[in-house]
């Protein structure tokens, strides 16, 4: 048990799924676990595991930006022997071939700064994902047919950003996609020596200003949340 995750030991799986929204952790788990029991509700903020495919596997909410997600990384490696999570959410385009509902697959995840920023002093760090699941996921978005691109992305400490000169250049250096969260994941996991990845659906696009409304979000994150499964399965 732990300041933010009330779980006793053993109700985490190895394997963890975070999408930052803890409704959407109940909904994925529901979706695609068989025998989901709530193992958190700490602070709302809740918590499933059950098993797919015989596997088991948690899905915990992570809550909105680095701060948030950095917690309950580090809780779930440190103290409940997380050894691969994947971040399951939402994220912008900033890119005219990157549509709404593709998927995209971080390989990387810049960002103005982090949580973990102060232990470094000087240095830029650069995360990046584990290359066992970046492989393992690209096989399983080409099985599923989902349109999917593989890249870096921006990890933003603001959603309501009004800095339109740093999108035309993340946009000019071929960033990928704009989220919260990933960047803090993939420094915690290299910290602990777990493995992490973020896969990520476009949701609203920076260029055009498309976006999905609530119900489409939902039907459109079930490949998300498959190629998360199998790549955090498979090996």
């Amino acid at each position: 048990m732990t300041i933010h995750i009330d779980a006793k030991p053993g109700d985490i799986a190895e394997t963890v799924l975070l999408p930052g929204d803890p409704l959407r952790a109940e909904w994925a788990a529901e979706e695609f676990l068989d025998g989901p029991r709530l193992v958190n509700e700490v602070r709302g903020m809740l918590g499933y595991t059950g098993t797919w495919n015989g596997h088991p596997v948690t899905i915990h909410g992570s809550g909105m930006g680095m701060p948030s997600l950095s917690i309950y990384a580090n809780e779930l490696i440190r103290d409940y022997g997380a050894k691969t999570l994947v971040r399951i959410g939402s994220c912008g385009s900033m890119q005219a071939d990157v549509k709404l509902r593709d998927i995209v697959i971080a390989m990387t995840a810049s960002s103005m700064e982090t949580p973990s920023k102060g232990m470094f002093r000087e240095l830029n760090f650069a995360p990046c994902a584990d290359w066992t699941l970046l492989r393992a996921a690209v096989e399983a978005a080409e099985w599923t047919g989902t349109t999917t691109h593989v890249g870096g992305i921006y990890s933003s400490n603001t959603f309501y950003d009004e800095r339109p000169d740093l999108n035309e250049q993340m946009t000019r250096h071929g960033m990928l996609a704009v989220e919260m969260e990933a960047a803090e994941l993939y420094t915690v996991a290299a910290r602990h020596g777990a493995r992490a990845l973020a896969v990520l659906t476009v949701s609203d696009h920076l260029q055009t200003g498309e976006a999905l409304d609530s119900e489409s979000r939902e039907t459109s994150f079930g490949d998300m949340v498959l190629i998360a499964l199998e790549a955090a399965l498979s090996n």
